[in-house]
């Protein structure tokens, strides 16, 4: 819990609601609100493509390339910056597939997400650099997709989605 109000700093915050904290000494409000976040699901030739978290949470595990969405930024303009940074990815067509409410723990702190996923079907596998916090790639048949193996639960419910719906 804080403890100090970011805008007096007295010691005075207190938790107000589940999701926000008010000062006793200025009155000011922080809403801790969920954050967007996104992520892609990369399909090619029955595959899709799975990075290897380089960091935490949960390092070493199964993901779908993404991150959050920056101030000022569309869902679309985060993933195309995400999966050139993570991936050097470029020039694809990203499909809107979906919204999945998820929760990010990171340095003792819980953050509320809401993914937005899209998908992207490209006709051939193209050249790929791991970088920024992917460890590696994997392409995976769909029909070989290990739900237990993906880090987050937005992550399995959207996979889960997109294998059942073809």
């Amino acid at each position: 819990m804080m403890k100090f109000c970011p805008r007096c700093g007295e010691p005075k915050l207190t938790t107000a609601s589940q999701k926000s904290f008010e000062c006793g000494a200025c009155g000011f409000t922080l809403y801790m609100n969920t954050a967007a976040a996104v992520g892609a699901i990369i399909e090619c030739e029955g595959c899709v493509l799975a990075t290897v978290r380089a960091g935490s949470p949960d390092v070493g595990m199964l993901d779908l390339p993404g991150g959050f969405v920056d101030h000022g930024e569309t869902g679309e303009q985060a993933l195309r910056r995400e999966l050139d940074e993570e991936l050097g990815l470029k020039g694809f067509i990203p499909v809107y597939f979906g919204t999945y409410p998820n929760v990010y723990p990171y340095k003792s702190v819980t953050y509320h997400t809401l993914d937005l996923v899209f998908a992207v079907r490209l006709d051939e596998q193209p050249t790929i650099t791991p970088s920024d916090d992917v460890a590696g790639v994997e392409w995976i048949k769909k029909s070989e997709v290990e739900l237990r193996d993906f880090a987050f639960a937005s992550v399995r419910a959207a996979l889960s989605d997109y294998i059942r719906t073809g």
